[in-house]
This record gives structure tokens, sequence and C-alpha cells, in this order.
């Protein structure tokens, strides 16, 4: 045993050296801390990046599943819903309603009363130079034109075609010729103006006859006024003209039959028509009127079912299907992605940067990032898979609405799962940054956010301390009552009557809350498992008495196990009085020293009365051998699995404290020529504490250990030791790492004079047998030395003795 002994302190020097080499190279990390903030920025760069891009792709709503249907009849394969409103066109009634705007548009004729005039003007010229050529001569000859050299006509012939406005022929110019001088033109004239002329007349008075009965637009040119008519009087084809006239010709004295004839057809080449059909005019406006009627949409609500499985697709089915289906190729979805993309990556980054700087405990490390980015994709992935489940219920009872479904969903699992592995800030800004996200996901609904929020909020604030897993299900409770409370609120403002689809929606938001503490407690141990987090429910689990390191701890140092536990109800005690983390606080106590297990007899709570190891060792060795513990109780909580956090603890639950005992007998034992003592060497290696439950246990260690040396324990002995252990640490400057203040040290102060005071009560002194009595007077107490403390000669009665840096001491530390 001897040996073995002298082979581990051997051991325990050559690393001591190793260390104090590497003691010098201790501040060269500080190039390293750096280099890892940034990559911790690049980190969180790429993963918000990534982030933004896969929220994007679950967040927007696609039209990819549709099945595609195009023939009327075929059977659907199961029940489609619409995912939002949509207004589809209806490309056959657009059409058959584009074609009746065109076809009501009235036929558009152009009248021009000019026409007739200049006929019956031109008529009535003609006749009067044909009985002016008929009172000469006939001229037989043609004269020649000296300066033209060419023929000139007959000039009377000329004048009077020049009237008519066409050329005669010879055998109908000398028929008209023989007109009598007697024959009135004036009359003539007149009388075919009032009876064929005046009358609007029209090249096909059938075809107008039938446009007319539908209604006809006549446009006066010279008034340029538009008038509807459904019967214009007195129109009169040119035909019919023509055969009016010819009776006119008859009675009119002076004209013989062959004159009659000729002159008809001077009359026939004359007549025009005076109402003209305007084709060009007409099409413009039948285009306008088809162009102007906007298409024909019917509308599909949120929700509404297209078509149920088994059915027959109809036509107006297909339509709204291959609506559903060109969503995910609309040009208009890529727009919202990408504003969507953009607006993730600046709320998200504005917010982590504004929450990092401005609230101390938001500090996430790459690992923390990976986890808030796998817990939002994963979170959106299962609310999305919850909306298709809601689908399929809706399909099967569809007496409640489809969106009352919605409120089933455990909306605060994400924000409970986050507060439980980090801290409320961040899981403060987890719950907003989430919500308004979900809102997107149910079409940008207002109500929807707020819900998600509220229930979010509660849900982390319920599980800040799970100290037993019915908290998780207390929490649930209290998300299930504010979710009703919500959901009441907000069908109030929507202004919807109290009817059953309330009574719905408010039990879907019980049952919703409710789940949520049933999938986070699933999900939690897996989180543990693979980001290797200690939670409040893992930490419950390491405060069973009965995990293999505590049973080993108690049966190889069990004085170290009683020591731990009445530790870990100091730090508890402690713990509720200044807000931190009393299950933590406590169950690193219960760990805080497992490295004592290797060697227990080298520490005086476990030498059990047997001698102390220590007497044969130098001061330098029993320096060594107590501040290897720590080391040891760091490796024996990675063989166990403890965690980052009671690994911390374990490896600054005593700082850089000064071993004094052996420090102060090594200055005794020292040669005066040889080499000072140096202070290092009877230090702890740490680091300091870094947060408030491993000061608690720094403190509480101390006074535990100290308050076996008081011989008579009263309130006051008490006190005062306290008070002069903490005025030590502190001036020490072990505390000067983390974030205890001095009124949470009055109040740690205060509650371990409540717990030392509960612990050291006095009994009833019952009186003994007299050979006990005479045995105890024969008895010799042996000495012994606390070689992992103070010895008790330094703890001395508090109230006699004076602390020589007495001005720097907290003097009313902890007295109530």
């Amino acid at each position: 045993m001897a040996k073995k002994e002298q082979f581990e302190i051997r051991e325990k020097r050559q690393e001591k050296k190793i260390d104090k080499k590497g003691e010098k190279k201790s501040f060269a990390g500080v190039e390293n801390a750096l280099r890892w903030y940034q990559n911790r920025r690049t980190v969180a760069t790429v993963l918000l990046i990534v982030v933004a891009f896969l929220l994007t792709l679950v967040i927007i709503p696609k039209g990819g599943f549709v099945p595609k249907y195009h023939v009327p009849g075929e059977i659907s394969s199961r029940d489609i819903k619409s995912p939002r409103d949509l207004l589809i066109e209806d490309l056959p009634l657009t059409q058959t309603k584009r074609e009746e705007a065109r076809q009501a548009v009235l036929p558009f004729y152009d009248f021009d009363s000019s026409v007739s005039l200049n006929a019956i003007a031109r008529f009535k010229r003609g006749i009067v130079e044909l009985i002016k050529s008929s009172s000469l001569p006939e001229i037989e000859k043609s004269e020649v034109s000296p300066v033209s050299g060419v023929a000139e006509v007959d000039q009377l012939r000329a004048s009077v075609e020049a009237a008519f406005g066409f050329p005669l022929l010879e055998k109908d110019y000398r028929t008209l010729k023989t007109l009598t001088t007697d024959l009135n033109a004036e009359e003539l004239s007149d009388t075919l103006l009032q009876e064929v002329f005046n009358h609007p007349l029209v090249a096909n008075l059938k075809l107008f006859s039938t446009d007319q009965a539908k209604g006809v637009v006549v446009r006066d040119l010279a008034s340029q006024v538009e008038t509807t008519y459904t019967e214009l009087p007195r129109v009169m084809g040119v035909p019919e003209a023509l055969a009016n006239s010819d009776p006119i010709l008859k009675q009119t004295p002076g004209i013989k039959r062959a004159q009659r004839k000729v002159l008809m057809s001077v009359l026939q080449q004359m007549l025009r028509p005076s109402l003209t059909y305007n084709q060009q005019e007409t099409e413009l406006r039948r285009q306008q009127a088809f162009d102007e009627i906007a298409p024909v949409l019917f509308q599909v609500k949120k929700g509404e079912m297209i078509v149920r499985e088994g059915e027959r697709i109809t036509a107006v089915q297909i339509k709204k299907l291959r609506a559903l289906h060109d969503i995910g190729r609309d040009n208009r979805t890529l727009q919202i992605a990408i504003g969507l993309i953009f607006c993730i990556l600046i709320f998200y980054s504005s917010a982590h940067r504004f929450v990092q700087s401005s609230i101390r405990k938001y500090n996430p490390d790459s690992r923390d990032l990976l986890f808030l980015a796998c817990t939002t994709l994963i979170f959106f992935v299962l609310v999305k898979i919850s909306l298709v489940i809601a689908t399929g219920l809706s399909s099967t009872v569809e007496f409640i609405d489809f969106t009352s479904y919605y409120y089933a969903i455990p909306f605060a699992m994400g924000a409970m799962i986050v507060r439980i592995v980090l801290n409320s800030e961040t899981a403060l800004t987890f719950s907003i940054c989430v919500s308004w996200l979900v809102g997107v996901l149910f079409g940008n609904s207002l109500y929807i956010a707020l819900y998600v929020l509220a229930s979010s909020l509660i849900g982390a604030h319920g599980v800040r301390h799970c100290k037993e897993r019915s908290n998780l299900y207390r929490a649930g409770a209290w998300v299930a009552l504010v979710n009703v409370g919500m959901l009441f609120g907000i069908h109030m403002m929507a202004g919807k009557p109290l009817d059953l689809q309330l009574i719905y929606k408010l039990g879907l938001g019980l049952f919703g809350g409710l789940l949520s503490a049933v999938v986070v407690n699933g999900i939690i141990p897996l989180i543990e498992s693979l980001f290797k987090y200690t939670t409040d429910i893992k930490l419950l689990e390491l405060a069973n008495m009965n995990s293999p390191i505590l049973r080993e701890l108690m049966v190889q140092a069990p004085g170290t196990y009683h020591h731990s536990m009445i530790v870990g109800s100091l730090v508890e005690s402690a713990a509720e009085e200044i807000g931190a983390n009393p299950l933590l606080s406590r169950v690193a106590a219960y760990y805080h020293d497992i490295g004592k297990i290797r060697k227990p007899l080298y520490f005086i709570e476990n030498s059990g009365g047997q001698r102390n190891k220590h007497d044969k060792l130098a001061p330098s060795m029993s320096a060594l051998i107590l501040t290897s513990h720590v080391k040891e109780g760091v490796e024996l909580g990675r063989e166990s699995k403890l965690g980052a956090p009671i690994l911390d603890i374990i490896q600054q639950h005593h700082g850089t404290a000064l071993i004094k005992f052996f420090y102060e007998k090594a200055k005794t034992q020292a040669d005066p020529g040889m080499e000072q003592i140096d202070e290092r060497d009877y230090r702890y290696h740490g680091p300091k504490p870094q947060t408030r439950e491993a000061a608690l246990i720094m403190l509480a260690d101390a006074v535990e250990a100290a308050s076996r040396t008081l011989s008579d324990p009263t309130s006051a002995r008490i006190q005062g030791m306290v008070k002069k252990l903490i005025n030590n640490i502190f001036i020490d400057g072990q505390l000067e790492e983390c974030d205890l203040t001095l009124k949470d040290l009055h109040l740690i102060a205060r509650s371990f004079n409540r717990v030392l005071g509960g612990i050291s009560h006095n009994r009833i002194d019952y009186p003994e047998p007299v050979h006990i009595v005479r045995e105890k007077k024969t008895e010799v107490d042996p000495a012994r030395e606390n070689s992992d403390r103070e010895s008790p000669a330094e703890s001395e009665d508090p109230e006699a003795s004076t602390a020589k840096d007495s001005h720097n001491d907290l003097k009313r530390l902890g007295i109530s």
C-alpha cells in the first residue's frame, strides 16, 4: 500500500511540474478566443442564411402537391382543399360575356343628306342644258383647237355631260336632245326630290330592315349627332327609289317613252345611298365593347373542399385544381419568397444584435446558435405537418370549422424547449421571432401571431424552474388557460357570434396547451443527447441519490457525502434568496467533491478517527493531493456525463483559493537560507467562479467545513464565522468574476445563518450511566488537523477575534 501511495505522489509531482510550465502560457488563449469569436459570427451568418432559405421553403404555399386531372369524369384519389383564397377565371363564360357585349353594339350608319340634294341638282342642270341644246340646230362637224391640236367635242354635249356628272352615249344624247322646250325642269326636279331623293336611301333595304329590327345608330354627318332608331321612317332602297321615279316621269308632260327610258338610266346612275353602313366604325366599337368586359372570376375560399376522395371530377373542379397547381409556378410566389427571405434575414439579424448588446445573459455560442436554428426549423416543420393533419381531420369531422383545428397545434413547444435548455432572455427573443413568421404562414394573420406569442411567453415562463416533471404539465395547463383567454378575445374582436364553433375552438386551444407539455417532455431527452445540454430535467435525474457516482461517494467517502448533502441544502436555500438556479446549485453541490473518491483517506472528514496521512508528507505534497481532487472530479464527471454546467462548478468551486494550513506549515518548516515558499504552489488552479451558482458552492463549502470546528455553535458564533469566511473569500478576490452583488452576499449570509442554525440546534443533555462517564474521563481525545480547510486553531470564536484587515470586512454581513 505504501508503494502505491508513493507512486501516486510521484505522479502528482510530475503533473504539477507540467502545470507550472504551462502556467506561463495560460494567457496565450486570448488570441484563440478572439478567433473563436470571429468564427462564431461566421457560424451565425451561415446559419441565418440557411434558416431563412429553409423557412421560406416551408412557409410559402406551393401547388405542386395537387394532382393533375385533365379529363372530366376521372376519379379523385384524395380529398383536396384550397390552402388559400383563390380567384379563378372562367374562360368560356368570359368569352361568352365578351361576345354578348360585342353583339350588343348596334350597327352604325352614316346619313349624308347632301348626296340626294347634289344628285337632284345635277339632274336639274342636265335637263336645263338638254332643253337649251334642243332649241339649237345640230352641228355635224367638230372644230379643232389650234392650240392643242385635239378635236374639240360638241360644246353642248359637253355641258350636258358636265351637268349630269357622267358621259352619255351618242344615241342617248340624241334621244334626250329631242326633249321639248316646254318641259318644266324645275318642277320635275322638285317632284323627284319630294317623292324620291328626299328619303333616306340605302343600298339594301332588306339588310337594313334586319339591322333596324335590333336597332341602329344613325350619325348625321352634317351635325355629327348620333341617334338610335329601332324604326327609321321613310327609308327607301335605291331600286325602290328608282321604281318610284318612273311614274313621276310618266306623268310629266312632254316626255316620250324613249326619252323616259334614257332619263331612268340617268337617274339610276345618279341615285346613291344617303344612308350607308359604316363597317369600320361598327367593328371598332364592337372591339372596344369586347375589351371592356373584365374576366369573369369565381371565388374559392380558403379551406373550401374542392373535391372529395372517390368523386368524379367535373369541368369546374378541373379549373380549380389547375389554378391550385399553378400557384407554385406563379411569378408572384417567387416574388413573395424573395421578399420573405429578406425580411427573415433583416429581422433575425437585427433582433440578435440588439438583444446581444442589451442583455448580458444573452450570449449564445455556436452550439446554442445551431440548437436555435434546428429548433426553429423543426418547429415550423411540425406546424406544417399539423396543418396536413388538420386538413385530414376537417374532412372526417365536418361539423367543426376548418380553421378551428389550427388552435390545437402546440405553438408553445418551441419557446418552452428554448427556456428549459437556455434561458428566459433567449426564449423571449425566440418567441418574438417565431410568432410573426407563424402569422405569415397562416396568411398574414395578426390574430394568429398574437395567439402564438402569448402562448409561447406563458409556456416559457411556466418552465423557468423545472424542479420536477410535473412542472411541465403545470406549465401546459397555464398555456391551455392562456389559449382559451386569447381565443375568446380574438373571437370577440372579430365580431363573430357566440356560437358552437367558439366552444370547439376553446376545447382545441386547451388541447393545444396540454399537447405542448407532452411534446416537450418527449423531445427534451433527445435534445440533451444530441447537443449535450444539461437541462433542469437532466438535473432532476442527476439529483437521484441512487446514481452510481453518488453511491460510490457514499461508500468510499461517507464524510464527503454527508458534507455534500449539507452544502446542497445551504446553496439551495441561498439560491432561492438571490434568484439563482436552486436546482442546479443543489445538484452541483452533490457532485462538487466527487474527486475525493480516488483518495478519500487524505481528507479529514473521511479519516474516521484514524491517523492523519498528511503527518508524514511534505506540505507541498499535501497541497498537491488536495488540489488534485478538483481535476479528478472533472474526469469522473465526464465519465458519468454530468454535463458542462456541473463540470464547470466542480472545476471552479475552489477558485484559486490558498490552502492556508499547509502554506503556513511550509513556511514554518522552510530553511531560512533556501528559496522562499511560492504561494502559487499552495493555491488551487482555478478558474475562479464564473457563475452565481459556482460562487454559492464555494461559499457554502467553506462555511460548512468551518462550522464543524465550532465547539459551541450558538447563533452569534455562527453569524460571526459566516461573516468572517465570506469576508476572507471576498477580500481574496475569488468572487470578482461572477455576478454576485453586495446585496446578494448579505442575503447569502443570512440564508447560511438560518440553515446552519437549524442544523446545529441544541438537544437536551440526557444523563448517562456512571461507567460510561468514567470511561470518557479516561479517554484521550486525539488531535486532528483539518487538512482540507483551515485548522481549528484558526477558527476561533469570531466574537473574540479581530481580523487583521478588519477595515475591509463587510461587518454586518448576514445579520438581520
